[in-house]
């Protein structure tokens, strides 16, 4: 896209955030009974709920002796208008069944929180939609966690990913853990959670980075051409491994390395290249890739990725933390491919709106539960359908097609 198209697109964009910040009020009356419905919802309880520090480092951090459960959660595509008002009410309502029922230690969203396209959301202002998914978890009381998605700060939103992450990261919450992370790393929202024993050492790390989200002057994401994780976000991965191994080590000089596991939006290349090795050798096993469970459904089997090849699959492997790594944005792609030993998952989606026809089928529809054993194994992953009987929701759940 030419300067000129970008200066001519930039205006008329400031334009209409203007009149969306106009009538915001307007919008904010008009949505005000979905702010009450996150509100209105039951507490989780808890038999013993553990509640993170902050360690020396800056990062929050759980102590704990026990098993430790994540659920991560992705594509929840809050639309925070006028038009997404009866969808939006259905994610709130799968949101709180799964986390009712699963009782996680700590709830990771892996990006598209909002959707506030506005001829599908009724707005542009991306802040309300946040607000309304922040009422909910904080509602719940459960500990949550943040990466933002491409859909999260949109060129013609009316906040940019600096002003969103004040939004999850305001101090008053009581149960966010976002940060924004180093200002001098690309990305905002590149941060780490620890999972500490009695005795200090650090079992579990949970790598949180901002994938960013369009790039080659794609700012409205219609040509497909998505960002990757950058080398300056590679490099704080990798000295927050050598960090946490070395502190450590000063205190068990045996103790191995670490497990750790990476949440962040859009995925890496090796999604599709693993997908790809593993269709190709007719749905069978290969010596570097091991399925598990599910499958890619979008159009061709395809794995949306950055259009540029990075370093984060060959430095994980390089440095033997990392067990796992956790994406959405390919809503209908829900599977868990295990590739030269580092489990690659697409998460269960939440979606509602964005894909159209979704909002009446339902196997693409849930969360993903990670079980650590109580020495930081990496015990379990499953992909949970959000219509099992296990999920019993507060208010009416929607009938579905269950399209596979």
């Amino acid at each position: 896209m030419s300067d000129f198209l970008m200066k001519i697109l930039g205006f008329v964009m400031s334009i209409i955030s203007t009149i969306s910040l106009t009538f915001t009020p307007i919008t904010e009356t008009i949505i005000k009974g979905n702010y009450d419905y996150a509100k209105s919802f039951n507490q989780v309880q808890y038999e013993e709920q553990l509640v993170p520090q902050k360690d020396t480092d800056g990062y929050w951090t759980f102590t704990t002796d026990r098993e430790f459960k994540v659920v991560q959660l992705t594509d929840v595509h809050i639309g925070g208008g006028a038009f997404s008002l009866g969808k939006d009410k259905k994610a709130l309502n799968a949101v709180a069944a799964m986390l009712t029922a699963e009782k996680p230690d700590l709830v990771i969203i892996t990006g598209d929180m909002a959707y506030p396209v506005p001829f599908q959301a009724g707005t542009f202002n991306n802040s309300l939609s946040s607000q309304m998914l922040i009422d909910l978890l904080e509602q719940l009381g459960v500990y949550y966690a943040v990466v933002f998605g491409n859909h999260d700060s949109e060129f013609y939103g009316t906040h940019d990913r600096e002003a969103v992450a004040e939004i999850w990261g305001n101090p008053e919450l009581k149960y966010s853990l976002f940060q924004k992370g180093p200002e001098d790393i690309d990305g905002v929202g590149n941060y780490v959670i620890k999972v500490k024993n009695s005795a200090g050492i650090v079992k579990n790390a949970f790598f949180l980075l901002d994938s960013n989200a369009y790039t080659d002057g794609d700012v409205l994401g219609i040509q497909w051409k998505y960002d990757n994780i950058h080398d300056n976000q590679i490099a704080l991965y990798k000295a927050n491994v050598e960090a946490i191994d070395a502190a450590n080590k000063a205190i068990d000089s045996s103790y191995p390395m670490f497990n750790s596991l990476a949440f962040f939006h859009i995925p890496l290349e090796e999604f599709g290249m693993a997908w790809n090795e593993y269709r190709e050798n007719g749905y069978k096993p290969t010596e570097n890739v091991t399925y598990v469970e599910g499958y890619l459904h979008e159009d061709g089997e395809k794995s949306y990725c950055g259009i540029y090849p990075e370093q984060m699959f060959e430095t994980m492997l390089e440095l033997g933390s990392t067990k796992g790594v956790f994406c959405g944005h390919d809503h209908i792609n829900n599977a868990i491919i295990r590739y030269k030993g580092i489990n690659l998952v697409y998460g269960m989606s939440i979606d509602y709106l964005a894909y159209t026809d979704l909002n009446s089928k339902g196997a693409q529809r849930g969360c993903t539960v990670i079980e650590l054993g109580a020495d930081g194994s990496l015990d379990g992953i499953t992909l949970e359908n959000y219509y099992q009987d296990k999920y019993p929701s507060q208010y009416e759940k929607e009938s579905v097609t269950m399209q596979w």
